[in-house]
């Protein structure tokens, strides 16, 4: 299961909400569409999904659960998809879910949500506005929310009357529609919660998904099937196993064999060979999924611009993308990924120049270089070639790398305790918005800021972007804050990357997600 820093993502974080994702403001409504593409019968058909990690639990306020709570639950607001197959989801543009229309008050304070008539959890019950107020006040609770920073500015939650819920906001922030469209804002049966008690949800799925959950081991595998009174029509696909298959080569050899229909995290080595099987087709989408290297600015010498700098320079960009990722990867050239609204690489400087590199360390006061330990979490490959291929180039400058590599538990530890020289590590935003990298990464208070980078001027651009609720002027500030970081150069940025899905050809219907995960009921069988 994919996790986004998993370690520190239970703590608050005021700013990840405080402006996240552009959405309209003023008095908006949206008109109701089906949640999926919708069926008149499921066929007696079957999927088989492979996965690379295993969930430990199926709560959807944890952040393990993701994939099973986007398939098991519903939300108030989905993506908006374009039709055809092996089609992304159109990132910036939200769909009602079990909010058939919604309104937001001229201030941005009050947002009401009319609910779908015909919407039922897989018990029976119906989803009302109580249920959305029980799930979100669970999210609240900190002994059960993994997410509680969500909710940080909305001040209450109401049950208007069975169908109609109230949320109000201590602050206007335009990123909340796109925030609950992630997961851990599916709605939850109350009635069945209260009557089973609160540990039920940890080990059985309570919501109003396309799919049930009949089998969860996770040692080994999830067994969902299609909810035929799914409200916005039952799924094609009666049956999917998602398999949990560590290592990728397994899952690959699987996916050639035919043993099973999609798999995720395919090796990027293993493409050409992939791509020249006729039973299968390859998808490789650009994601929002960063790799960097980050320095530790508390420490010398990386307390010195010159040095960030002249690393910089001695980065081997295209041969990382070339030999480490096999050009499934993008070359990074800012602080967020380049497709996500506000980027810009106004100021990137960066080439690969030891010439450069070598003239800065003097002018920093190391013309012989330096050493330093660069630590790795375990489980990431390419991260280990990556590291290698850096510390070649920087032996060229006299700059001696020493690679660590950790247990991802300690590496974990390690980052909050902000004990490394120099880390890499990777960031995925399930919200397309520079708020979500740079106010959780770059801002000074930042909960994923590990190494201590600290600028006021970014600090209250940031401050500024997160109050402004006119889209244009956000969108400049946060221009001028990756200049600035740039220009600072806290991390080194070695690349963006490709999410790599393999589906069989038998299977149609599959479309990429900003937050990468698979729905089910998009897929049918030839």
């Amino acid at each position: 299961m994919k996790k986004c820093w998993v370690g520190f993502m239970a703590l608050i974080l005021v700013l990840a909400l405080a402006g996240c994702a552009s959405s309209p403001s003023g008095d908006a409504a949206a008109s109701s569409e089906p949640a999926s593409g919708g069926n008149n019968g499921t066929a007696p058909t079957a999927l088989t999904v492979a996965w690379q990690a295993v969930a430990s639990t199926l709560d959807p306020v944890n952040a393990t659960s993701d994939v099973l709570a986007v398939n098991a639950y519903d939300r108030l607001v989905g993506y908006e998809v374009n039709p055809g197959d092996g089609d992304s989801a159109k990132a910036f543009k939200l769909k009602p879910m079990l909010a058939k229309e919604w309104t937001i008050s001229e201030d941005g304070l009050t947002y009401t949500f009319k609910l779908q008539d015909n919407a039922n959890f897989q018990s029976g019950n119906p989803v009302t506005a109580n249920s959305v107020k029980f799930s979100l006040e669970r999210m609240r609770d900190s002994a059960t929310g993994s997410f509680t920073y969500s909710l940080t500015q909305i001040a209450s939650i109401t049950a208007q009357d069975e169908k109609t819920v109230v949320l109000k906001l201590t602050k206007a922030n335009p990123n909340l529609l796109k925030m609950l469209a992630m997961y851990w804002f599916s709605i939850l049966d109350d009635k069945l919660v209260k009557e089973k008690g609160d540990a039920y949800v940890n080990d059985h799925a309570v919501g109003s998904g396309a799919y049930s959950i009949e089998k969860w081991d996770p040692s080994s595998e999830v067994i969902f099937k299609a909810n035929k009174n799914y409200w916005a029509g039952a799924p094609k696909i009666e049956q999917v196993t998602m398999k949990y298959i560590k290592e990728a080569s397994n899952r690959l050899m699987l996916l050639k064999n035919g043993d099973i229909d999609v798999s995720v995290e395919l090796p990027p080595k293993d493409l050409a060979d992939l791509k020249s099987a006729t039973n299968l087709t390859v998808h490789s989408n650009s994601s929002n999924r960063i790799l960097f290297l980050a320095m530790n600015m508390n420490k010398e010498p990386f307390n010195n611009p010159k040095v960030r700098q002249a690393l910089a320079y001695a980065t081997p960009y295209d041969q990382l993308i070339k030999d480490v990722m096999f050009n499934e990867a993008r070359s990074m050239r800012s602080s967020v990924p380049s497709n996500t609204p506000g980027y810009t690489d106004d100021g990137y400087a960066y080439t690969y120049d030891l010439d450069k590199a070598k003239q800065l360390l003097t002018e920093a006061g190391y013309p012989n270089g330096f050493s330093f330990d660069l630590t790795i979490g375990s489980g990431y490959p390419d991260w280990d070639d990556d590291a290698v291929l850096l510390q070649a180039s920087l032996a060229k400058i006299g700059v001696t790398v020493n690679i660590k590599n950790v247990a991802r538990p300690q590496f974990l530890e390690m980052q909050k305790q902000k004990s490394m020289d120099a880390y890499i590590t990777k960031w995925t935003s399930m919200v397309y918005d520079p708020s979500w990298h740079l106010g959780l990464l770059l801002d000074s208070k930042g909960t994923g800021n590990f190494n201590n980078y600290s600028n006021p001027t970014v600090d209250g651009l940031l401050k500024q972007a997160s109050d402004e609720r006119d889209n244009d002027k956000r969108m400049e500030l946060y221009h001028q804050a990756q200049k600035i970081i740039t220009a600072d150069t806290p991390w080194l940025y070695l690349y963006q990357y490709n999410r790599i899905v393999g589906v069989s050809n038998k299977v149609e219907g599959y479309k990429f997600y900003p937050d990468e995960f698979i729905r089910f009921a998009d897929l049918s069988m030839k």
